[in-house]
């Protein structure tokens, strides 16, 4: 049976995550929050229309929900690990929104601290610094990782000039076998299409998706220049080494790939 779940996910003044749904026709990217995702992973968000935040599956630890990897402007093979200790009430069933910060004010000084070292000598530090500033009060607003990682997200895409729209997984109906769910929330904004990374490629079952009229579009990015390390170390890396415009226009050249010349299966 489908299920929906209740979400108290903080609206933001960027995008919408009412559960009113957007019009269709569009494509859609479905991704966990990651906390200041790699830049492959916002490189396909920002070439959707819709992100539906996937909230209501198991919190993996080992994944990027609570932690980034940090890579250094000087050096591509410095890097170091940037995490938000967090607890999980149920143990190994906790959903990914349920994970609460530890000690979330000890965090926030920590993010803040490590960022700054990073990059506080970078040309566009100033204005990261002044959007990082709606992440540093998430830590006080509601205690959830998740909300943090979203929000460092929403800051990135605001940075880059994305325009779509925010959705919550929670708050729409959807099956649960892994393909058969995402095809049920991509059907029920009423996308045309879902865009799928290579990780993704390797276990999604197409049927579901044919069944309910929505493509399965691979999302493949670049592999040199800011791209190099795309799948490794965190966006804010390349943002800060090369500048959000010149980040913002390769990543309108990779989305403006998502007409035609974006092949479906």
């Amino acid at each position: 049976m489908a299920r929906t779940n209740p979400s108290s996910t903080p609206a933001s003044p960027a995008d919408s995550s009412a559960p009113d749904k957007p019009p269709p026709g569009g494509l859609c990217a479905i991704h966990q929050p990651n906390f200041f995702p790699r830049l492959s992973t916002l490189a396909k968000i920002f070439a959707a229309d819709y992100w539906i935040v996937l909230d209501d599956v198991q919190f993996a630890r080992r994944d990027y929900q609570h932690r980034a990897r940090l890579g250094s402007t000087s050096d591509p093979a410095q890097r170091q690990w940037l995490s938000i200790p967090t607890h999980l009430p149920r143990g190994r069933s906790t959903l990914v929104g349920e994970a609460v910060l530890v000690d979330p004010e000890r965090s926030r000084r920590r993010v803040m601290l490590m960022l700054a070292q990073h990059y506080g000598d970078c040309n566009d530090w100033p204005l990261f610094r002044h959007e990082l500033e709606s992440v540093l009060l998430q830590f006080r607003r509601t205690g959830r990782t998740a909300d943090v990682a979203e929000e460092s997200t929403r800051i990135l895409l605001r940075l880059l000039g994305w325009r779509g729209r925010v959705l919550h997984s929670s708050r729409l109906s959807a099956r649960p076998e892994r393909s058969q769910r995402l095809a049920d929330l991509a059907a029920a904004i009423g996308a045309r299409g879902y865009l799928c990374g290579t990780g993704g490629m390797r276990y999604l079952a197409v049927a579901p998706f044919a069944a309910r009229g929505v493509s399965v579009i691979p999302f493949l990015t670049p592999e040199a220049g800011i791209w190099e390390d795309s799948r490794e170390v965190s966006a804010v890396r390349p943002l800060m080494t090369y500048g959000i415009r010149a980040v913002a226009r390769e990543l309108h050249a990779v989305a403006s790939r998502r007409g035609p010349s974006f092949r479906s299966v």
